[in-house]
């Protein structure tokens, strides 16, 4: 007991020793050397502060893209899953580079879910070692070099899906016959809807768009088939179907099983997309590869291609 209480008296006296000693040494500085050091530039040293010598003509500005919003929505499959738990920063960057790669060998055009899009692939079972598929883009996803789309057709009057994996090497062509979006993210409801609207022919022919317009949005509104369906379509919020007919009790099941308060949820908002800043800097690193890329020439702000009548970013087409 005695030895506790000395111990902790010797510590108090330690520290009243330290604290009178600091005040000792903060009122030998003078009034002047503080002031000095208070209005002083936050630098760590005068080589760093190079900016300040420069004229501000001559400052480096960081690549950044004109638009990374539109970029983003241009080229989601650069941008890594917002899931923290499976994140690894090499692992992207490495991604990244196969993909740059992939990319100088394969033209993977602008493309969104609503366009019609054509596919050959390599098949040493079909005529001609390849096969070409074409179909309406229901479905976009993935991440890096797992990602994905789908493309559905009526053939021989049978509903077809073929999902590609977009960083695929038997991949030959990806072509884009007409551009457009729809109103939904995805168009798996026409599954359910009559199959004139899932049929496309297979020799359909390139629709031409305007230079310089911007991707026009079909706002076309399909019915669908009488129950049963695949899903529970009228508990989902979808603006590119005609109003359902279905007893009174299908509604209100739906009104109860909605969850308006979750778009005041911004934490979750916020881990189901990467943020604007990190996709920024993804997408400026981007436009610097494609533009460094071997066998790459400087080109204007857009390119029109002859073939599809399509005009996308320069730096990435």
């Amino acid at each position: 007991m005695l030895r506790s209480l000395s111990r902790i008296a010797v510590q108090k006296s330690g520290k009243s020793a330290l604290s009178a000693t600091w005040c000792r040494l903060s009122s030998s500085i003078s009034q002047e050397l503080l002031d000095k050091h208070r209005s002083a530039k936050l630098v760590k040293s005068p080589e760093e502060d190079v900016s300040a010598e420069l004229p501000a003509e001559d400052h480096a500005q960081p690549i950044h893209p004109e638009d990374p919003k539109e970029l983003r929505d241009v080229y989601p499959d650069f941008l890594p899953s917002p899931d923290w738990r499976i994140r690894d920063k090499l692992t992207e960057k490495l991604e990244r580079e196969d993909m740059y790669r992939r990319r100088v060998n394969l033209d993977i055009p602008e493309f969104y879910v609503g366009s019609v899009m054509a596919v050959t692939v390599a098949d040493q079972y079909a005529p001609g070692k390849k096969n070409r598929f074409l179909g309406i883009c229901i479905h976009r996803g993935g991440y890096g070099l797992r990602s994905s789309f789908i493309l559905r057709n009526v053939i021989d009057d049978e509903g077809i899906e073929v999902m590609y994996e977009m960083y695929n090497p038997l991949i030959q062509k990806i072509e884009v016959l007409k551009l457009e979006k729809r109103l939904d993210d995805e168009l798996f409801y026409l599954r359910d809807a009559p199959k004139e609207h899932s049929f496309f022919p297979q020799n359909m022919d390139p629709v031409q768009l305007p230079k310089g317009r911007a991707v026009p949005v079909n706002t076309t509104k399909v019915p669908l088939n009488p129950r049963p369906w695949l899903e529970r379509w009228e508990r989902k919020e979808l603006k590119g179907i005609l109003p359902l007919d279905l007893p009174e009790i299908f509604f209100q099941k739906a009104e109860e099983r909605k969850e308006p308060w979750e778009k005041y949820d911004l934490m979750k908002q916020y881990r189901a997309r990467i943020n604007d800043v990190e996709a920024a800097d993804i997408m400026a690193e981007v436009q610097e590869r494609q533009q460094s890329a071997p066998g790459s020439k400087k080109k204007p702000p857009q390119r029109h291609h002859k073939t599809t009548g399509i005009t996308v970013p320069a730096s990435l087409d």
